[in-house]
């Protein structure tokens, strides 16, 4: 399917634009442990960790919630800026897409201020008109209510000439609740269920494969 050009492009953040599974790995066993958890495997984290901790915790950690939070959220603080990498072509990616004068948003579920921190961090802060993580709308991804915040202002409209970018399976269903095209990066880490990357509009190995596709629009 060809594509054409988008009004906006907006983009997950972990295993999509960088790599920090190994900080998130490190502070979720942390979290469990202290709870009284098994540890997670990094497979079994890699599969279950495309929701947001809203979403997440209540069915770990019932009324210890808060507790686990706090658990996790010191442990992550202590890791994350030290050990987050750009994926190979991040940077280049971004560089195209400015260049080109799409709209870009970035859309998580991880929470907004550890994701700003981190996209500051980087550098990239300048590229994108809104950086929407968990805790910032009323539900997390796959909401559509992040879209329409990560939109907010642009004068752009949910549809088919806005792409959303992930890697998992939420990503797509965030995508398709809003009516926008998914369009899917495979990053360093299988993320969920594989298969249901086929519901996406494209894939993509890697971010330099979708930079070729946007210097070819």
């Amino acid at each position: 399917m060809s594509l054409a050009r988008p009004r906006a492009v907006l983009l997950d953040w972990d295993n999509t634009l960088v790599d920090s599974f190994p900080a998130i790995h490190g502070a979720m066993n942390d979290a469990l442990t202290a709870m009284g958890h098994e540890p997670w495997s990094f497979d079994e984290f890699c599969a279950r960790i495309a929701l947001s901790m809203r979403d997440i915790f209540p069915s770990l950690f019932g009324d210890r919630v808060d507790e686990a939070q706090k658990v996790f959220y010191a442990s992550y603080a202590n890791r994350h800026l030290d050990s987050i990498q750009p994926l190979p072509g991040a940077a280049a990616l971004l560089e195209t897409l400015g260049e080109r004068g799409f709209y870009l948003a970035v859309v998580s579920n991880k929470n907004g201020d550890y994701l700003r921190e981190e996209v500051n961090h980087l550098g990239w802060q300048h590229y994108f008109g809104k950086v929407v993580g968990a805790m910032d709308a009323a539900e997390d991804k796959p909401s559509p209510l992040v879209i329409q915040l990560a939109l907010e202002g642009s004068g752009i409209p949910p549809g088919e000439d806005v792409w959303f970018v992930g890697d998992n399976a939420v990503d797509i269903d965030c995508a398709e609740s809003a009516g926008c095209l998914a369009l899917v990066i495979h990053g360093t880490h299988a993320s969920g269920k594989v298969e249901a990357l086929d519901r996406a509009t494209r894939q993509f190995a890697n971010c330099a494969a979708l930079a070729d596709l946007v210097r070819g629009i």
